[in-house]
């Protein structure tokens, strides 16, 4: 099929502009930090978190993955979030959710320094986005911004329907859409005539965790779908969006897999290396 938006492809494509970047960065005696808190057992996590460490290495970072057992306090857990706010070598950390339900996930994020926050969730750094003066944003928001960029899908004065409103996916993508001129929609569960919002959009953004949800009666012919969602039903892995109904009236439309979650971890990459930049201009 000649629509898709291929995220394997355009995340290998950014891997070469990122290894050029890494080559300079290391003249200068400077290796990309990134790490990874990883608290007890979560199967799901495990590969995220494996997936973020094949890539980092590929590139040539300084990968730390730091496993700590689910029994473990808050207040020992911000202990190990301090040593990475202040070691010079680390760039970027994230805590990977969730979190034991001992833990106040809210406190383990404010406790992150927002130049670290490699994610976006520290308010700060949610704050920047929202002021238009992004620094780190979420990876995934990050991630599709630069699939739609390699694309050349431009989004100004574009109508932009988001299904969804999570901190991690909705709220950031309508901040980084508003902020490059489109206009913006975000839709949700207590929408109103949902399909008649939706196929109002030149460009679809559906991330709300419901197999298949979306299928061709949501969608205006032409327009460009991302499909964020990443639902196992009977050991397949499923999106959000109806593939095959909905493939033959969109323009574009990312697959699931190999879509949206390659672009997530070069979202991850992509904004460590920006951070390293920095520290590289910082030592002069």
């Amino acid at each position: 099929m000649d629509n898709i938006l291929d995220g394997k492809a355009t995340a290998s494509y950014f891997d070469e502009e990122m290894l050029t970047r890494i080559a300079k960065l290391k003249e200068k005696d400077i290796t990309p930090g990134l790490a990874v808190i990883m608290v007890g057992d979560n199967s799901a996590s495990e590969i995220y978190v494996r997936n973020k460490k094949r890539r980092a290495e590929k590139l040539g970072f300084n990968f730390e993955e730091i496993l700590l057992l689910d029994s473990i306090s808050e207040s020992e857990l911000l202990s190990e979030i301090d040593k990475l706010n202040n070691r010079d070598d680390i760039d970027g950390f994230i805590v990977q959710l969730p979190l034991p339900k001992h833990i106040n996930e809210d406190t383990i994020v404010n406790a992150v320094n927002p130049a670290k926050d490699v994610d976006g969730f520290a308010p700060y750094n949610v704050g920047k986005l929202y002021m238009n003066d992004p620094q780190q944003v979420p990876a995934t928001a990050k991630g599709i911004m630069l699939l739609l960029e390699k694309y050349k899908i431009d989004v100004d004065g574009k109508n932009v329907v988001i299904v969804g409103r999570s901190n991690i996916v909705g709220r950031p993508v309508a901040s980084l859409m508003l902020n490059a001129h489109a206009t913006v929609t975000i839709t949700h569960s207590h929408t109103k005539n949902l399909s008649e919002v939706t196929r109002q959009a030149d460009i679809l953004i559906v991330a709300i965790g419901r197999s298949e949800f979306i299928t061709a009666d949501f969608v205006k012919d032409g327009a460009v779908v991302v499909d964020v969602g990443m639902n196992r039903v009977d050991g397949k892995l499923t999106g959000d969006v109806k593939f095959d109904e909905v493939s033959p009236k969109a323009s574009l439309i990312t697959p699931v897999p190999g879509g949206v979650g390659p672009m997530t971890i070069t979202g991850l990459m992509y904004q460590t290396i920006q951070i390293a930049e920095r520290r590289a201009n910082a030592k002069g």
